[in-house]
């Protein structure tokens, strides 16, 4: 039963980078209430939120930085974690959560709404699990009342659990199984997920509460695998063994899944645990009804296309701590190389190189490499590279770039090009540039999600020359704009393809 406010309040998203956070803000954004975001990179925020949503410096481990964020907020949802971390999570976790909670007793907050992990607090929980029940029971010491849900594995195109389940089951016709595939879990669909959060914030309870949620299916990771084949129409034979710990087992996903092992080694001791509801006490007080896994399997494959381009790998990378393995940073489904280079002129005018990129200005670095690889695409019934641009300066959605085409341009501020080379996968190629105080941040990313072994192989074998290339391209996209007295002025790239030969690297 949901009784909303008269008054809009002011709420405090933390973890607005993150994949839950960020599919709820332009939902809390719509509630009619006044939203501030907390991030230490508030500028990456910025040209995604709505005009009226204010976007904050604050760091959950800097207290001063906490109580700022938090002063004349009546709601705070915690969404934070440090689990890609390499140093202790749990310790860091605990730190984080009790300076927040101290910062929301000192400034008077009402409520904080968290999401934490299902799990059987009597029984021998994974680490992960433990420090997010652990987290829970330290927000409780604020004085704010707090509605703690706690969720099995959430089923969406960009989930850890779900990204995992969908790599295995699309690259191995045959796998290998350990033990923990028999685990019984109760998925949840982000869609509903997000759903409770929402309807959290008017929830009539002042007091501390904690809800378990989950869709309707109780499935071991075996089913819920068999499950989205069956969805998929693929054919998939599991064969169980005894002996694969969870260290072989992360290092085993770090080879087959977009999944380093760092985190897959603390996403497979999770999944030792089994992850079901034990009372309806969240029936009681929602209106929500979630959905079968089955619909959510379905409904994560037919959005994944959208919710694909609304992810910000930015913002996902730079919030999941020193992610890096060799190859690049791994997200998702995702391989991504993602590269930031500051440079001192507006957003417009950094802007420009990167909008005329490709055609006659070419790729501003190894220009004779691109070409080289569009003939390759050629020979191998590819479109290649002599489509060139309709445009030397301008683009628009669906234009033809070489053997690329621009999926989604915002002048200004995002190209995003989608190949049309002959790959085993699929590849974007994306420029962002933000400004800051008359400093402009170029990000060019390149993402690619790999079909099979051979997407994999793809990846690394081109690894090595995309370091050298894509580097060389950014360097030179940011030295392309120029300031000349109070005029920005973008000079050819072929400048910078003779200052740069391709035996300077």
């Amino acid at each position: 039963m949901q009784e909303p406010h008269h008054e809009p309040i002011r709420i405090l998203l933390t973890g607005a980078t993150g994949y839950v956070g960020g599919r709820l803000l332009p939902l809390l954004e719509e509630s009619g209430n006044c939203i501030r975001c907390m991030s230490r990179r508030p500028e990456s925020l910025r040209d995604v939120v709505a005009p009226d949503t204010e976007t904050v410096y604050g760091d959950a481990l800097d207290a001063p930085s906490l109580n700022k964020a938090l002063k004349g907020v009546h709601t705070a949802y915690y969404l934070v974690h440090s689990m890609g971390s390499e140093s202790d999570f749990e310790k860091t976790d605990r730190v984080a959560a009790e300076l927040f909670a101290e910062a929301c007793t000192a400034q008077d907050v009402k409520r904080i709404i968290y999401l934490g992990g299902l799990g059987n607090p009597d029984s021998n929980l994974s680490k992960h699990l433990r420090s997010r029940q652990e987290i829970g029971n330290i927000l409780r010491t604020s004085s704010a009342a707090m509605i703690e849900f706690r969720a099995s594995i959430i089923i969406g195109s960009g989930s850890l659990s779900f990204e995992m389940i969908r790599a295995l089951v699309e690259q191995l016709p045959v796998m290998i199984c350990p033990k923990w595939v028999n685990v019984m879990a109760q998925p949840i669909a982000i869609e509903d997920v997000l759903a409770y959060l929402l309807e959290a914030q008017n929830l009539p309870i002042g007091k501390t509460v904690v809800f378990e949620i989950g869709g309707p299916d109780q499935m071991s990771y075996g089913q819920i695998m068999q499950l989205y084949a069956r969805l998929r129409g693929l054919r998939r034979w599991m064969i169980p063994v005894p002996f694969l710990t969870p260290y072989l087992s992360s290092l085993w996903l770090g080879l087959v899944t977009p999944l380093y092992a760092r985190v897959g080694k603390k996403l497979i001791e999770s999944l030792r645990n089994s992850t079901l509801i034990s009372n309806n006490v969240a029936d009681k007080y929602f209106t929500i009804e979630p959905r079968s896994a089955e619909l959510a399997i379905a409904r994560a494959l037919v959005y994944e296309e959208q919710q694909y381009a609304q992810t910000r790998w930015s913002d996902a990378i730079s919030s999941s701590g020193k992610m890096k393995s060799w190859g690049g940073v791994r997200f998702g489904s995702r391989l991504v190389d993602s590269r930031t280079q500051a440079v001192a002129a507006s957003r417009e005018a950094a802007f420009k190189p990167v909008r005329r990129i490709g055609g006659k200005t070419g790729w501003y670095y190894g220009s004779w490499l691109w070409r080289i690889r569009g003939f390759l695409d050629l020979l191998v019934g590819g479109v290649g590279v002599r489509r060139g641009r309709r445009d030397d300066d301008q683009l628009r959605p669906g234009d033809a770039l070489d053997f690329w085409r621009v999926e989604q341009i915002e002048d200004g501020h995002l190209l995003r090009l989608r190949a049309e080379m002959k790959v085993p996968g699929r590849a974007w190629l994306e420029f962002e540039v933000n400004e800051n105080n008359g400093v402009s941040t170029v990000r060019q990313t390149a993402i690619f999600d790999p079909v099979g072994v051979l997407g994999l192989a793809y990846w690394y074998a081109l690894y090595p020359v995309h370091q050298f290339v894509f580097a060389g391209m950014l360097r030179n996209v940011c030295a392309a704009v120029k300031r000349k007295g109070d005029e920005l002025e973008v000079d050819s790239a072929q400048t910078y393809s003779s200052r740069w030969p391709p035996e300077h690297w």
